[in-house]
């Protein structure tokens, strides 16, 4: 299976917890490394907007991806949240396949 890294921000700390806490209660994703301090500098609605926001890291499968974003825009409170994929192209085999075994959806 290959393996993908999820990036989203966040407005709080807390907000990132409830987001991390579903997600791998849920097997959507294997862990979640939650990383406060951000400054984001961005466009939004016409003007250039800085925010203190918390990043959020996670780490799933391919075809988990879908339904992982999914699931953080329905518990997110922006309107429209930074939510990235980016492939794994290599690591240690033996913690990718740790995420594999992590994120087997228990039937």
């Amino acid at each position: 299976m290959a393996q993908t890294m999820i990036y989203v921000t966040t407005g709080s700390r807390d907000e990132a917890l409830v987001i991390a806490r579903e997600l791998v209660n849920s097997r959507l994703a294997a862990c979640a490394n939650i990383l406060a301090g951000t400054t984001s500098v961005y466009h939004w609605e016409g003007k250039v907007c800085e925010e203190e926001e918390v990043s959020l890291i996670l780490k799933t499968r391919d075809d988990l991806v879908d339904r992982l974003v999914e699931k953080v825009k329905d518990l997110h409170s922006y309107d429209c949240p930074c939510v990235v994929s980016l492939p794994i192209s290599s690591g240690n085999p033996d913690f990718l396949k740790w995420i594999d075994t992590e994120t087997m959806l228990k039937e």
